[in-house]
């Protein structure tokens, strides 16, 4: 701000030995009042201008910082539900294998136990994300790099990376993009988001798609209000784009757009991110959305 003000001249206009202003002194003071004047309209349109760009950080760091709280509650309730569900999910499958073997000479009945047997079998799967998504985030941090995160949870996905998938990698040196990460978990969450860009890029009609993954280390709004030096693993994908009222609700859980699944993918990649003490930051850009994992630099 002292910045901006600086740049506004006071009139300094030579005053003539008997005290009057002629002709010319008064155009040289109109003139000076006019281009101060304008100064000071620039500097206020700036302040406006930076004004805004402030609040909409902090708006969205206020949203982050209320988003980790909802899910750390909902992960303490989701949990007391997991576990009730649990125990007697096994008693239905030992009771399942009991009356299928006694059922072995009458095919029909032993395959409806087949069915009931499967379909506990993808409830209990369901529970496992639960629990999962809903227990304390425990970290086991090592010094690794930006790159390396990268590196592995792109072996994790490539079965799933298209034959027409251009793939563009930028990394900043990795001496310059330190981490000090639990590398399976932090793996972990970069693979599902990874997943997602390739799952939005294969459903999108599009003869050319391409995935772009960068690192680099700079300063960001964080949650608490703050700026801070953040390494920043960016996801880039050309898969249409996250629409308004899914971009706010993506991180809840058991929310999904999908036939399948869930709806704890990303809601886990929260909770490990802020386990980190990091956030995530997600918008549309052209083609496509933008996935900025950001992490602290130092423990």
């Amino acid at each position: 701000m002292s910045t901006l003000l600086s740049n506004t001249n006071p009139i300094d206009i030579a005053m003539p030995s008997d005290g009057q202003l002629g002709v010319e002194e008064l155009k040289e003071l109109m003139r000076s009042v006019t281009e101060t004047t304008q100064q000071l309209q620039q500097t206020h349109t700036a302040l406006r201008a930076e004004v805004s760009r402030l609040q909409d950080e902090l708006a969205e760091a206020n949203a982050q910082l209320r988003r980790s709280r909802s899910l750390a509650a909902l992960g303490e309730m989701a949990a007391g539900i997991a576990h009730e569900v649990r125990n007697p999910l096994g008693s239905i499958q030992l009771y399942i294998q009991l009356l299928r073997d006694d059922l072995k000479d009458r095919p029909e009945q032993a395959a409806i136990c087949e069915k009931v047997d499967r379909a506990v079998i993808g409830l209990d799967a369901i529970v496992r994300d639960v629990l999962q998504f809903a227990r304390d985030m425990t970290i086991t941090p090592t010094l690794t790099t930006a790159e390396n995160l990268l590196e592995r949870a792109l072996q994790s996905c490539e079965p799933l990376l298209a034959s027409n998938a251009r793939l563009d990698v930028t990394h900043a040196s990795s001496s310059e993009c330190p981490v000090h990460a639990d590398v399976c978990l932090l793996t972990q969450a970069l693979s599902n988001i990874l997943r997602n860009a390739i799952e939005a890029m294969t459903l999108r009609d599009h003869s050319d798609h391409q995935l772009r993954l960068e690192s680099n280390v700079r300063r960001v709004r964080c949650p608490d209000g703050e700026q801070k030096q953040r390494t920043v693993i960016v996801i880039e994908d050309t898969g249409g784009g996250v629409p308004e009222d899914v971009l706010e609700r993506m991180f809840n859980p058991f929310f999904t757009t999908r036939k399948t699944g869930t709806g704890l993918g990303l809601a886990i990649v929260h909770r490990i991110v802020d386990a980190h003490g990091g956030h995530i930051n997600v918008r549309n850009v052209a083609g496509g959305a933008r996935f900025e994992v950001c992490l602290p630099t130092q423990p």
